[in-house]
């Protein structure tokens, strides 16, 4: 039976019939992974955690930045620098000390993403990187394991359950990742605030239908969310079998394009910072091209001239071809594919990609 605390706590699930006290046994046994405490991690764990889910495992290796807390609900001012898992823990304990939680400070990646996974009922991917998705997909698949899946992308978001009683999995909906520089980041091109809240809780909600068995799972189906028109939508998709016969892990970053190789380096030339710096100070003929959006470069640049990759095909007038250019964003995505463009204008101008990006120059 529950303790007067818990039957306070809990009250307004166990006079719903369709919960009651059997359904909050299940949701006191159950044990969830949350991949990412990010932007949409935050809400979900808030949400779990106020549900009694009994287990809670939180993995993210990175630490609370200033920009985050625009959207990322469990961290405030005080936490700038400190590791995700260990305040998300921390307020989450304090919310419901009932709960118990397990962190995991560190990277997922093919080393140890089954020795984590293997003990958790359900999975749920809140990460921000194809290398990442398509991984915890395939570590599910190899596990049998559900997983609940959501994404943001500026105004829009998606949700999705994969793998859940024989469904389709992450790979039958998008076989191939993207072609790199394609989907920026919400670091790179920015999103709504209040957009991972809604997709959180939905993802949330899917996970708490699950445990206790209620309604219809999004399996085979992705729900697609606008918030500029408030829309939902919903787009169909089946199994592929053989994306169930997964054995064994890939290089993700091969596999996702964003591994740096002698063919990217070779189809584009790159400047490391140090080498960037020495140009800078003894070449006075160097042109410097910013690719980031406004905002960005308001915010931090280095000097160059700011030409947002969209605007870049409209723009070719502003660029010098006889002047030895080096094109930089905030990661070394964005700079390549403008290369890219560039190249096919100019074929005889030297272009560089600064090496990782603006990240690098700041660190």
């Amino acid at each position: 039976m529950f303790s007067q605390e818990e039957l306070k706590r809990y009250g307004r699930h166990l006079i719903l019939p369709e919960i009651g006290i059997e359904g909050q046994k299940k949701l006191q046994k159950a044990s969830v992974l949350m991949v990412g405490a990010g932007g949409l991690g935050c809400p979900i764990l808030q949400y779990l955690t106020a549900a009694g889910v009994g287990t809670i495992g939180i993995l993210d290796f990175d630490r609370v930045e200033e920009s985050n807390l625009q959207r990322q609900i469990l961290y405030d001012s005080t936490d700038i620098g400190k590791r995700k898992v260990d305040v998300a823990h921390q307020k989450l304990q304090l919310q419901n000390p009932l709960v118990q939680f397990k962190i995991y400070p560190q990277r997922l990646d093919q080393t140890n993403a089954l020795e984590i996974l293997k003990d958790y009922d359900i999975i749920v991917d809140g990460s921000d990187n194809f290398e990442t998705r398509y991984l915890v997909n395939d570590a599910c698949v190899m596990l049998g394991k559900p997983l609940v899946f959501g994404a943001i992308f500026k105004f829009d978001g998606q949700v999705s359950v994969f793998n859940y009683e024989g469904s389709a999995t992450y790979r039958c909906l998008f076989p191939e990742p993207p072609e790199v520089g394609t989907m920026p980041n919400c670091a790179e091109i920015g999103v709504l605030g209040v957009l991972p809240a809604i997709i959180g809780c939905l993802q949330a909600s899917e996970v708490l239908k699950m445990i206790i068995g209620l309604g219809e799972v999004l399996q085979n189906k992705l729900l697609l969310f606008d918030a500029l028109t408030m829309q939902f939508s919903t787009i169909r998709f089946a199994l592929n079998p053989s994306n169930l016969e997964i054995k064994e892990f890939v290089d993700y970053e091969v596999f996702c394009g964003t591994k740096k190789s002698s063919v990217i380096n070779n189809d584009t030339p790159q400047i490391s910072v140090m080498e960037l710096q020495e140009e800078i100070k003894q070449n006075t003929n160097l042109q410097l091209i910013d690719v980031r959006e406004e905002i960005e470069h308001e915010m931090y640049n280095i000097g160059g001239k700011n030409i947002p990759l969209y605007d870049l095909k409209s723009e070719l007038s502003e660029i010098n071809p006889h002047q030895k250019t080096v094109v930089y964003c905030q990661k070394g995505v964005r700079s390549r594919k403008a290369i890219k463009i560039l190249k096919s204008h100019f074929p005889q101008t030297s272009f560089y990609s600064l090496e990782n990006g603006l990240q690098n120059w700041k660190d």
